[in-house]
């Protein structure tokens, strides 16, 4: 998992509310597993005017001009900033891939879904909560200036506008290490892989038939 420190990001706005999982990563593209490719089909209902298939050459597909991702002041955005309750509705990882795979590295609401906000952790999303006075600021600013960049620092719990303006949010001290040092949870398991292969060397010793079935 990529490592998350500071982040000097330009900014999407989603100016929605209630942004469902299927609005996300719509239900046709969850049959892949691969956790890979996801990311031009990040909102793939509003970005595209046709109906999306996995497979699909999303290149030649019509865009729709008016969806904030495809108007060019937005392009290569890391940082989205949206309303709240994002990430409501089914419970898919496929969410935190798409965003991430699509180039976002941040998110920023007043609220979000719980089991989608856990999703981000485990996936090196930084979900930031902000109250919806300050997401206020926020889409004001955005929409006087186009191409606002805020720089994210995690260390420091801090978004940065730049006017120096700034605004600290709360994070659960495990997971902005796990953030800081690229850890998911297979990292984090490997960092006791001597550990396990002690623990399985007793194991088996102490029961050696076990080795039959291995």
């Amino acid at each position: 998992m990529e490592k998350f420190g500071l982040l000097d990001g330009l900014v999407a706005p989603l100016d929605r509310a209630n942004v469902d999982t299927d609005a996300i990563i719509p239900k046709q593209f969850l049959k892949s597993i691969q956790r890979t490719g996801f990311g031009p089909n990040l909102f793939d209902e509003w970005r595209y005017l046709d109906h999306g298939e996995p497979g699909m050459d999303n290149s030649q597909r019509p865009l729709n001009p008016d969806f904030v991702l495809n108007q060019t002041s937005y392009q290569g955005a890391e940082v989205l900033l949206t309303r709240k309750n994002f990430g409501c509705g089914s419970s898919r990882e496929h969410a935190p891939w798409a965003l991430g795979q699509y180039g976002f590295r941040a998110i920023i609401a007043p609220s979000f879904a719980d089991i989608f906000f856990n999703n981000c952790f485990k996936n090196g999303l930084l979900p930031i909560v902000l109250s919806e006075e300050e997401v206020d600021a926020l889409f004001s600013a955005v929409n006087q200036q186009g191409g606002l960049r805020l720089q994210i620092d995690l260390v420091a719990q801090t978004v940065r506008m730049q006017d120096g303006k700034s605004y600290s949010f709360d994070i659960d001290g495990f997971r902005k290490h796990c953030l800081i040092n690229g850890l998911d949870d297979i990292d984090l398991t490997l960092q006791h892989a001597e550990k396990i292969r002690v623990f399985e060397e007793k194991h088996i010793a102490a029961q050696p038939w076990l080795t039959a079935a291995i």
